[in-house]
């Protein structure tokens, strides 16, 4: 029964072999976003200063996602109507935000994005200095007394089933 479904060995060379073919039958390559490629410089120069809003750990230039193409187009038609870089860079904070900055300014709003991270080590490296400190202090010899070693003794003794 298990011959019965057994393909021979060319064909699984030929079925490899088509579906390769068929996978990069539709890959072409990527088409300008602008005809002019001094445009499409400048677009993506500013694109590249953008975040995804899809992707969020992408620039616009290296994201594929529908809305970084859209946003794309956006720069390129404010840069056509003589829009300067800034001022497209202002347009995009103003309609999402910071966040849309890949690397935001140091400013009120984002003093915890740009310190957070350091206070966070900060505030480990003295917990865990305290937490060493206070382990070294209770962990000290104790001496015992002639009592106490005499019963620890016996116990372990006893214990050990030696005399």
């Amino acid at each position: 029964m298990a011959s019965r479904w057994r393909i021979p060995f060319g064909r699984w060379r030929l079925a490899l072999l088509l579906f390769v073919l068929c996978g990069s039958a539709g890959a072409r390559e990527a088409q300008p976003l602008v005809a002019d490629p001094v445009m499409e410089a400048r677009v993506m120069a500013i694109a590249a200063e953008l975040r995804c809003l899809v992707c969020q750990n992408e620039t616009l230039a290296a994201s594929q996602s529908a809305l970084a193409l859209d946003l794309r187009k956006q720069i390129e038609h404010q840069l056509a109507r003589g829009a300067s870089p800034q001022q497209v860079r202002d347009y995009m904070v103003e309609r999402y935000g910071q966040f849309v900055l890949f690397r935001p300014a140091l400013n009120a709003s984002t003093i915890a994005l740009w310190l957070g991270p350091f206070a966070i080590l900060v505030a480990a490296l003295v917990a865990g200095f305290r937490t060493i400190r206070s382990n070294a202090r209770t962990s000290s010899d104790v001496a015992l007394s002639q009592a106490e070693s005499e019963r620890a003794r016996r116990l372990l003794q006893a214990s050990s089933g030696l005399p």
